[in-house]
């Protein structure tokens, strides 16, 4: 299923996780687990729109610098909270950080080679271990009907993807769906206002195929990236599921907790 597209005009790949089913046949609920990208520029409408719906708990994923030179625009009601994956913004979500990375220039695949570290860092840091073990803390504190969360990082595609592959697998989701949705911000991002490929955002003096190729990698997410994370998970500590439990400590308990708060018949 293709995930429904959440209406705010100042932003892009915001996106409801309710509706998918879970291998018990169970799904789901509406308004309750929200992923995006950041929120920096939302409108008053969109603050309106965000209200109405019940947000009242932000994760956001960002690095420091990326939350001071654009911090977050939530409605009144919401409680802000700030769980950096990274230290620094290692997927490069940022443009200005491209410019400086003289290796997207000059040389072959860097973006995707810094995108596997990225991937692989989400895994093994102590940092990350600690920012989805809070965002497990905050997904069962959301335990009201009439509340939801959102969690974000800059392009909501990648520490958010990794979000929502944990808090997916946790419901008990298939894995076929999970991955789905973690490939599906592809189509998300191209949704954006003002979009274009890479190969327009670029200036014509630096249009090389290397740049643009670097750039591409970093734009996007790819399922070798989703692989390379499951592969180190695999690699240290067995399972997916064993990650959770042993790294982010969400036990079986937790995981019924979870699944109580936010599946439906």
């Amino acid at each position: 299923m293709m995930p429904e597209k959440l209406q705010i005009q100042n932003g892009f790949n915001f996106r409801e996780l309710g509706g998918y089913q879970t291998i018990e046949g169970k799904h789901l609920k509406k308004r309750k687990l929200l992923r995006s990208a950041a929120l920096s520029n939302l409108s008053e409408q969109d603050l309106n729109y965000l209200d109405e719906y019940g947000l009242r708990y932000d994760i956001d994923f960002r690095s420091p610098s990326e939350k001071q030179k654009q911090p977050d625009r939530i409605p009144s009601q919401t409680a802000y909270h700030f769980a950096p994956v990274f230290t620094v913004d290692e997927t490069k979500s940022q443009s200005d950080n491209r410019a400086e990375d003289e290796r997207l220039m000059t040389e072959k695949n860097a973006g995707f080679k810094q995108m596997l570290d990225a991937y692989n860092d989400i895994v093994l840091s102590d940092n990350a271990k600690k920012a989805y073990r809070k965002f497990f803390d905050l997904l069962l504190a959301n335990d009201r009907d009439d509340q939801s969360v959102i969690f974000h990082c800059s392009a909501g595609k990648d520490r958010t993807g990794m979000g929502a592959v944990y808090a997916l697998t946790a419901l008990g989701v298939d894995q076929d769906t999970i991955r789905a949705d973690y490939l599906v911000s592809n189509e998300f991002l191209k949704l954006r206002r003002g979009f274009k490929p890479a190969s327009e955002r670029i200036p014509a003096q630096q249009q090389s195929a290397i740049y643009s190729e670097n750039i591409q990698a970093l734009s996007f997410v790819s399922g070798k990236y989703l692989d390379c994370a499951l592969g180190t998970m695999q690699r240290e500590y067995g399972t997916l599921d064993h990650y959770l439990e042993s790294e982010l400590g969400v036990d079986k308990q937790q995981r019924k907790d979870l699944q109580k708060i936010y599946l439906e018949d």
